[in-house]
C-alpha cells in the first residue's frame, strides 16, 4: 500500500487543451494571463503548477516552445512552484513534437500518459451557438474521431530523452485501470524507477468514469502493483472535480484542481479563476483536518531534481 501522507499535495492545472475560450472569459491562454493565473493559484496554495500554451491570437492549443517560453521564466521567478509541463498538449501531432516544450525547458516534472485511449470532447460542442473564434468548433466535433496515442515505443521515447537524460519526474496520467499495468510492465523492464508519481484521471469520454467506486479500484489495483514504491494523486474531469479530489485527500492522497478539468467552482456557477479552485480545495482538505504541502516539502516527497536545475 501506497504511504499515506503527511501533507497533501495541490496540483493546479492552468489551461489545458480540452476547453475553449467560448467557454468561459477565466479560461487563460494568452502568455500573461497564463503566468497571472498560475502565480496566484500557487500563492493560493498549489505546490505544482501543471502547464499547457495556447496561441494567444485565438487560444488555439499550442505546442511550440516560443509559447512556453513567454511564460515560464515568469512563473519561476515570481514563485517557488514546481512547474509541470504538458507532453500531451496536442494529441494531432507526434510524441517527437509534443515533447519538444519540455526538451527546451527541462522542468522539474512532466506529465506522461501511460497508454492509448480514445479522447473526446465532441459533445461539448452542443452547448453552444456562437464561437469567439473560428477554431472551436470544428476542434471540439473533430474530436469524436481522435485517438490519444501513447503506444509502448512513445512511452520508452519519453522516458530516455526527458527522464534519462533530463532526470525529470514523470506525473503518470492514467485514465483507465489497464494504464496501471502498462506502467507496472515498463517498471519492470526498467524504464522508471520507484518512487512514482501516478495521477489517476476520471472522467475523460474514452477513459474511466468518476465513480467514487472508480478511484478505489484505481487505488486499489496500485497498491497491489505498486506497494510502497508510488504516491498518487487525483483529478475529476467536470463535476467530478470536487467530490473526487475532497474523498482523494481523505484516503491519503494529493490532489489536481484547475480550469484544465473543470470550469465550474460549484454547480451551475463559473469559477472565476484556478486560484478559486485552489482556494476551495485548500479549504476542504484543512477543514478535514488534513495540511497542504508547500513546494519545497512537494519536492522531497517526489524526489525533484529542484528549481535551480532548469532551463529557463
Amino acid at each position: 500500500m501506497a504511504k499515506k501522507n503527511n501533507k497533501t499535495i495541490i496540483t493546479c492545472a492552468i489551461t489545458g487543451a480540452i476547453h475553449t475560450p467560448t467557454m468561459s472569459d477565466a479560461l487563460p491562454y494568452t502568455p500573461e494571463d497564463i503566468a497571472s493565473q498560475a502565480i496566484e493559484a500557487a500563492k493560493a496554495g498549489s505546490a505544482i503548477l501543471h502547464l499547457h500554451a495556447r496561441n494567444p491570437k485565438d487560444g488555439s492549443v499550442s505546442i511550440n516552445p516560443s509559447h512556453f517560453k513567454a511564460f515560464l521564466p515568469i512563473i519561476k521567478q515570481s514563485t517557488d512552484a514546481v512547474i509541470n509541463i504538458s507532453t500531451g498538449g496536442s494529441i494531432l501531432n507526434t510524441i517527437e513534437e509534443r515533447i519538444a516544450p519540455a526538451k527546451w525547458a527541462s522542468p522539474e516534472m512532466c506529465s506522461l500518459n501511460m497508454g492509448s485511449i480514445n479522447f473526446s470532447m465532441h459533445p461539448l460542442a452542443d452547448r453552444f451557438k456562437e464561437w469567439k473564434f473560428n477554431w472551436e468548433e470544428a476542434y471540439l466535433r473533430n474530436s469524436e474521431g481522435y485517438i490519444f496515442r501513447n503506444t509502448f515505443k512513445d512511452i520508452a521515447f519519453v522516458a530516455k530523452e526527458l527522464g534519462e537524460k533530463q532526470n525529470i519526474k514523470f506525473e503518470h496520467e492514467c485514465y483507465d485501470v489497464g494504464h496501471l499495468y502498462n506502467l507496472k510492465f515498463c517498471m519492470d523492464t526498467g524504464l522508471f524507477k520507484p518512487p512514482i508519481f501516478i495521477q489517476f484521471v476520471l472522467g475523460i469520454l474514452g477513459g474511466i468514469g468518476t465513480d467514487i467506486d472508480n478511484l478505489i479500484f484505481m487505488k486499489r489495483t496500485a497498491d497491489r502493483l505498486f506497494g510502497k514504491d508510488y504516491q498518487w494523486s487525483v483529478l475529476g474531469a467536470g463535476a467530478g472535480e470536487m467530490p473526487l479530489t475532497t474523498t482523494g485527500s481523505q484516503l491519503g492522497g494529493n490532489v489536481r484542481v484547475g480550469l484544465e478539468d473543470s470550469l465550474m467552482i460549484s454547480r451551475g456557477k463559473l469559477a472565476k479563476s484556478n486560484a478559486e479552485l485552489v482556494t476551495k480545495i485548500r479549504r476542504i482538505i484543512e477543514d478535514l483536518g488534513c495540511e497542504v504541502a508547500t513546494p519545497e516539502e512537494a519536492r522531497k516527497m517526489l524526489g525533484l531534481k529542484g528549481k535551480n536545475k532548469v532551463n529557463f
